[in-house]
């Protein structure tokens, strides 16, 4: 498995079927429907604006998933904490996809003198949990019944890795 950064022109169809599979297929993201390709190249534009990695795992030409982060939320004073998000292809889970990911994204994290990476994940998954907990997130709280989604009512859990970045953070 190699790991490399995504671009939107070599990999934005075999991320979109990613998503999309775990749209229609799962709790992963409280989306109901299949998102487009001019969603995917309106992604690649705010990662970019951002200054934010898509990064992929790749065997040979194929995508076996893909992490990145945004901002967490827009006001200034959380300029220093992101949220990110792995999705690995379904017939590549439980193979160390993932974690490989998550662990580049901390890399990253640490290189952009990130704070804090927060990773919204539902209750109910829980190979996403374990993966963060092995990696040194921690729970840091949940909203219960945040969404609703395949008729059910769904907790959010959110879980948090604290970097000791940055060196010198300034307001402003």
């Amino acid at each position: 498995m190699q790991l490399r950064d995504c671009t939107h022109d070599e990999h934005a169809d075999a991320m979109l079927a990613i998503l999309n599979e775990a749209i229609v297929g799962s709790t992963a993201l409280y989306d109901y429907r299949p998102r487009s390709a001019d969603s995917m190249r309106a992604w690649f534009r705010a990662k970019e604006a951002g200054g934010f990695p898509v990064i992929g795992a790749f065997e040979g030409p194929v995508l076996l998933g893909f992490a990145s982060w945004g901002g967490f939320r827009a006001w200034p004073a959380y300029k220093y904490t992101v949220e990110h998000s792995v999705y690995v292809h379904r017939d590549h889970r439980r193979r160390g996809v993932g974690a490989a990911l998550l662990a580049a994204l901390v890399d990253a994290a640490r290189q952009r003198q990130v704070h804090v990476m927060v990773g919204g994940i539902d209750a109910g998954n829980a190979g996403s949990i374990a993966l963060h907990r092995r990696l040194g997130f921690v729970h840091a709280g949940t909203i219960r019944q945040a969404g609703f989604k395949f008729g059910r009512w769904l907790d959010l859990e959110f879980h948090q890795l604290t970097l000791q970045m940055p060196q010198h953070p300034v307001d402003g």
